[in-house]
């Protein structure tokens, strides 16, 4: 007599970019290994981001200990985006959770995360709730960030949203259809649709290191997320055109009255030197404006690739309590 057997516990990969982030690996392995569902396949993929701190052998290392630890290293540092492209198209998992490898992305909400994925979302962000001890300031700039981010790109992106969040498979295969590069996943992961859901935490403080990502990156990265999904900019440039324009001919006109009507014509210096500033200024504000669009041009031309894998191990996955 046959008897059926039962589905196969989901496999979770969790998908951890890392660029010199050895002294933070065990301790979030760990805190994964104690969170995780018991009735569950896990796997962790630490995608090392061209590390020269020794995060590759600390990864092999605790693949030796037991650890269902994988290591995908890159050639060399490609930058957090395409290293979380490079985690996903090497991911296994029905579904992948990607978050940092600072602990500042809390393991803890990981059950609640599958928990609104098994309710039928195909997507679940983990949205940042900062405490009533961060400074004001530091809320009040990632708002206006997200604020003006979300104007300029068209995209509806709530404030503290990272790159914290887990997909279910069906959405992992559609992100990897869409080669392109210049990467901005926190908007193509909002554009693709989908049913989803949030949850939120309170970021932890880092637990070994310095951020990667200061003001600077920051900046970029936005810039990236406007220029990615939005042509407003270039409709802005057109308005402030045709608005300079407009005023130019009324200016003209003005111009051209006090010439022939009176006897008040008289060289302006301060005027013309101050005007000539402020339009070339302009100028070369929308002319860089246009040039980025030009460059993502140029550099999709080139149909490089985000990443190259320099060499890779596979753990076995941690079965399920019980098996």
């Amino acid at each position: 007599m046959m008897t059926e057997q039962s589905p196969p516990a989901p496999l979770v990969t969790v998908v951890v970019p890392a660029f010199n982030e050895a002294p933070n690996l065990e301790p979030l392995a760990r805190a994964l290994a104690a969170a995780m569902p018991t009735d569950v396949r896990w796997e962790l993929l630490i995608v090392d981001d061209g590390s020269t701190d020794g995060t590759p052998c600390e990864i092999d290392r605790l693949a030796c200990e037991g650890l269902a630890v994988s290591r995908l290293s890159l050639s060399r540092n490609f930058g957090h985006q395409s290293a979380l492209r490079a985690g996903l198209d090497n991911a296994r998992g029905d579904a992948v959770i990607t978050m940092d490898a600072d602990l500042q992305h809390p393991p803890e909400v990981v059950p609640e995360m599958l928990r609104r994925w098994r309710g039928g979302n195909r997507i679940v962000h983990a949205v940042r709730e900062d405490s009533k001890d961060s400074r004001r300031m530091k809320r009040w700039t990632s708002c206006l960030f997200y604020r003006l981010l979300n104007f300029l790109s068209g995209l509806n992106l709530p404030p503290g949203s990272a790159d914290f969040r887990l997909l279910d498979r069906q959405v992992v295969e559609v992100l990897r259809s869409m080669p392109e590069p210049n990467l901005f996943l926190r908007g193509m992961v909002h554009w693709v649709g989908f049913k989803s859901d949030s949850v939120s935490y309170v970021p932890a403080l880092r637990h070994s290191g310095e951020t990667k990502y200061g003001i600077r990156r920051m900046m970029r990265l936005g810039l990236q997320g406007v220029t990615s999904f939005s042509i407003r900019p270039l409709r802005a440039a057109t308005v402030v055109g045709f608005g300079f324009a407009g005023f130019a001919g009324l200016y003209a006109i003005y111009a051209l009255v006090i010439f022939l009507a009176t006897n008040r014509a008289l060289p302006g210096w301060t005027s013309v030197i101050l005007s000539v500033l402020f339009c070339g200024g302009v100028q070369m504000m929308l002319m860089g404006m246009m040039g980025e669009y030009i460059g993502k041009l140029f550099l999709e031309s080139k149909r490089r690739p985000d990443y190259l894998v320099a060499s890779s191990t596979y753990g076995v996955p941690v079965p399920p309590a019980g098996r």
